[in-house]
């Protein structure tokens, strides 16, 4: 009798450390470990050659947008209008925000689906992805803009690794380079990068060239991606992921180098951030980010 209760003692511990292993993949436990460990031992070479998340603090903190109630997803900054551009894509709108999170202007979306992420390209014009059709729209805004249709956006569809609503939820852009980074939300997690689009009316459509780095994109261990944010002055990406709670800064090489945790107690956080959907970053490095259902938050290195 004693024998077999210690042989089912066993196998239950077998099972629970099975468990326990399983749970820790899913969630990338593993590797968020020891890349803190290495973020923590090499912080001074990191910071040196980075924006350096851990310096930064909320100075703004779940603030509601007054005037949109739901759906409060993506964003941009727009430098000549010195503000931010978010979307809905519940009763799609395209908004435009101040920097400190009050909302300036609306304008209705005709035709979209399903409209998950915005960013801007160069004045007045902007990238707008569909989720589900896996469609990017080119879209134009000036101050007389009132309704934009679809119908009559410059579009480019891919088809790649469809999985319903797992489609393209993060956009950045790189104006040097002029590489559209297109996020993949999750299985798999995915960073695309998209030449040749979009190109300025009139002008010849180039060939367009979409590319995928396997080995970054497995490094990045986050369970899924709501947002990126092209930072041109060091050639880093920023990589938002809901499910994680979490914006990774990624190098030049693809590789993690420093985080930003949206969990209580991090970063002068209060309470966790709770469906973090956008990201973007001012020239001077402040980090914006929007929450649905209708939640802003400011970051500040230093702050």
């Amino acid at each position: 009798m004693r024998l077999a209760f210690k042989s089912t003692l066993a196998v239950m511990a077998g099972a629970a450390l099975l468990l326990a292993i399983a749970v820790g993949q899913y969630f990338r436990f593993f590797e968020q470990t020891w890349f803190h460990f290495g973020q923590w031992r090499e912080a001074d070479q990191r910071e040196a050659a980075s924006l350096w998340l851990p310096d930064y603090r909320a100075e703004i903190q779940a603030q509601p947008v007054e005037g949109i109630e739901d759906d409060l997803s993506a964003l941009t900054f727009d430098p000549d209008r010195n503000s931010l551009i978010a979307i809905t894509n519940g009763n799609p709108q395209l908004l435009e925000l101040s920097l400190d999170g009050k909302l300036l202007r609306a304008i209705t979306l005709v035709g979209f689906g399903d409209p998950e992420a915005i960013e801007y390209v160069s004045p007045g014009v902007y990238v707008v992805s569909d989720e589900r059709p896996q469609r990017l729209l080119r879209v134009e805004v000036d101050e007389q803009t009132r309704v934009i249709d679809a119908a009559t956006s410059q579009q480019l569809s891919l088809g790649i690794g469809q999985n319903g609503n797992k489609g393209f939820e993060g956009l950045a852009y790189d104006v040097v380079g002029k590489r559209l980074f297109v996020a993949k939300e999750r299985d798999p997690v995915r960073i695309y990068e998209v030449q040749g689009f979009p190109y300025a009316p009139g002008d010849q459509p180039l060939a367009v060239h979409v590319t995928e780095d396997l080995e970054r994109d497995a490094d990045l261990f986050v369970r899924d991606l709501s947002s990126l944010q092209y930072d041109e002055q060091t050639g880093h990406l920023l990589a938002l992921s809901d499910e994680s709670r979490l914006v990774v800064e990624l190098d030049i090489h693809g590789k993690p180098i420093s985080t930003l945790s949206l969990r209580a107690g991090n970063h002068g956080l209060t309470a966790d951030v709770p469906q973090a959907e956008g990201l973007a970053m001012g020239p001077d490095g402040t980090v914006f980010l929007v929450s649905e259902p209708n939640l802003f938050y400011r970051f500040r290195k230093g702050g």
